[in-house]
């Protein structure tokens, strides 16, 4: 059961590094893809209602060459993030049938768990070393003002998260007969 904290706890830190690599990705093709496709001067400026994702390659400043090096290191490293994600997604499902087949049998069990966390540990061993070549061609105000933008993410996720437990916490309890789902909630 420890293993299992701790691989839990694991996918939590991939999954909180999988959103940073991604919203530092999704900023670099959104910088390019807007210096790109600029408006005219002209043009009059649209609002939306909907918040927008931040402009992460905006914020920070990018050059194009640091622009071109990240696109470089994205067209790298994405076939290798995709095989490991594979990779971890079949070692998932192997471990989950060991876990419920019908003659559960323990040492399969420890086998798939340890090819699970092998995988994991490999998605974990590319994306970290994506970020840090990512993270080598910021400045150092770069770095500062990307480390600035991160903090506030998580304030504002966590912010979430707490705001979407105390719905849940606070709902009303509706006993069901079998034919009823709970009412779906729209976040």
């Amino acid at each position: 059961m420890n293993n299992f904290v701790k691989m839990m706890k694991m996918k939590k830190l991939n999954f909180l590094s999988f959103i940073f690599a991604g919203l530092l990705l999704a900023g670099s093709f959104t910088a390019v893809k807007a210096q790109n496709e600029m408006p005219p001067p002209d043009a009059p400026n649209q609002k939306f209602d909907a918040p927008q994702r931040p402009k992460l390659m905006a914020q920070l400043g990018l050059t194009q060459e640091q622009i071109r090096q990240i696109r470089q290191i994205n067209q790298e490293k994405k076939p290798q993030i995709r095989e490991a994600q594979e990779r971890l997604r079949e070692a998932n499902r192997n471990l989950d049938q060991a876990i419920y087949a019908d003659a559960a049998n323990d040492a399969e069990i420890q086998t798939r768990l340890k090819e699970l966390q092998s995988a994991h540990a490999e998605v974990i061993k590319i994306k970290s070393a994506t970020e840090l070549a990512v993270r080598k061609i910021l400045t150092p105000e770069q770095l500062a003002k990307f480390r600035d933008v991160r903090r506030q993410f998580m304030e504002r996720k966590a912010d979430f998260q707490n705001r979407r437990k105390n719905r849940r916490n606070n709902a009303p309890f509706r006993p069901m007969n079998n034919r009823q789902r709970p009412p779906r909630q729209n976040n």
